[in-house]
């Protein structure tokens, strides 16, 4: 009897030797807007074995706008983008909080998330072999340059202000809270993300991310792990700094730029944690050849792959061509596939 989806990621988080590499393809609306038939193709050929699970909230938090459309989008939390391109998310240029003390009243902690009907999504889990991740995504980090301003949060980080500690220990508390609820349904996995790395390093010092966001980290580890869920993240950017953190706080799989680090320099903590995915998107997948797609991947699987430990993940987004998405998953079939029967 072959495997499940649910099956074969769980056996790629456990290093299990699973019957291929597990997929997850991540589309943007640019992507599917322009390429309809493709997708339709890739899915067809290459079927995903990831599903985000809706909510089914009882109450829904007040947004306002289209965030992909062109023009201004206000998220649950007070924040307004602005968008110059339909299929992608803009940018917040007028952050609500100019001083910590005087304008939290501006923004929205959206506790609305909290009213998520239970047996809805444990009926929706119950309903798919696909392994469930919660729809709910905490980024605490992000959600406060939204709110703040990055300039004005790196500033407020080199001497933090009593009103912005409080105002994180409220967010945390908040998403604790979320995560909590979400770990009390049938789904597979908990997910947060945070894009910490600029192209060359972290975003702030090693020593002040330990000491304000790795215990944040370190509560959402044990809130899914105490509940017997996989705990998924994503960051962008040069995160090589803080990776044995992440090892050290048990994240199972986490989402990052393989390729702005170099998939050798990641490869001491392969059999650690899970790789999931990517292949870069900055420069690969708009620009290169099929056979240089597969050489990334061949790449990826020499450092990180150890009998599972890889999903094979990537982003087809803006200037994405279609044809280097299905390399990416035949690549990771002819590596995984044929490997396993020889």
């Amino acid at each position: 009897m072959s495997a499940t989806s649910r099956e074969i990621v769980q056996q790629t988080l456990d290093f299990a030797g699973p019957p291929r590499a597990a997929r997850d393809l991540w589309v943007l609306p640019i992507a599917a807007e322009q390429f309809p038939a493709a997708l339709r193709e890739l899915t067809r050929e290459f079927p995903p074995d990831f599903t985000a699970i809706a909510g089914h909230e009882r109450a829904t938090a007040p947004t306002r706008g289209d965030p992909y459309a062109v023009g201004e989008y206000t998220d649950e939390w007070g924040c307004t983008f602005r968008n110059i391109q339909r299929g992608v998310i803009g940018e917040v240029k007028d952050p609500p909080v100019r001083d910590w003390t005087a304008d939290r009243a501006r923004v929205h902690l959206p506790r609305e998330w909290l009213t998520l009907d239970r047996e809805a999504v444990n009926r929706d889990c119950a309903a798919t072999d696909r392994f469930a991740l919660a729809a709910p995504c905490p980024r605490p980090f992000e959600q406060l340059q939204f709110i703040r301003g990055s300039e004005n949060l790196y500033l407020d980080l080199a001497d933090p202000p009593p009103a912005l500690l409080a105002f994180l220990r409220e967010m945390h508390g908040f998403y604790c809270e979320v995560l909590e609820a979400w770990a009390r349904t049938d789904v597979d996995g908990l997910r947060f993300m945070d894009d910490w790395g600029s192209q060359r390093s972290l975003l702030i010092a090693p020593r002040l991310w330990r000491e304000l966001f790795k215990p944040m980290y370190r509560d959402y580890a044990h809130i899914a792990h105490s509940h017997g869920k996989r705990l998924f993240m994503h960051s962008d950017g040069h995160i090589a700094a803080i990776l044995p953190d992440l090892v050290e706080l048990g994240i199972d799989a986490l989402n990052a730029q393989l390729f702005c680090m170099g998939p050798e320099t990641l490869a001491p903590h392969a059999g650690h944690i899970t790789f999931w995915g990517e292949i870069d998107r900055q420069h690969l997948l708009p620009a290169a050849t099929p056979a240089e797609i597969a050489a990334a991947v061949r790449a990826v699987h020499h450092h990180l792959w150890r009998a599972g430990g890889c999903i094979a993940q990537c982003e087809f987004g803006a200037a994405v061509r279609p044809e280097n998405v299905r390399a990416v998953f035949a690549a990771w079939d002819d590596l995984t596939v044929l490997k396993l029967q020889a």
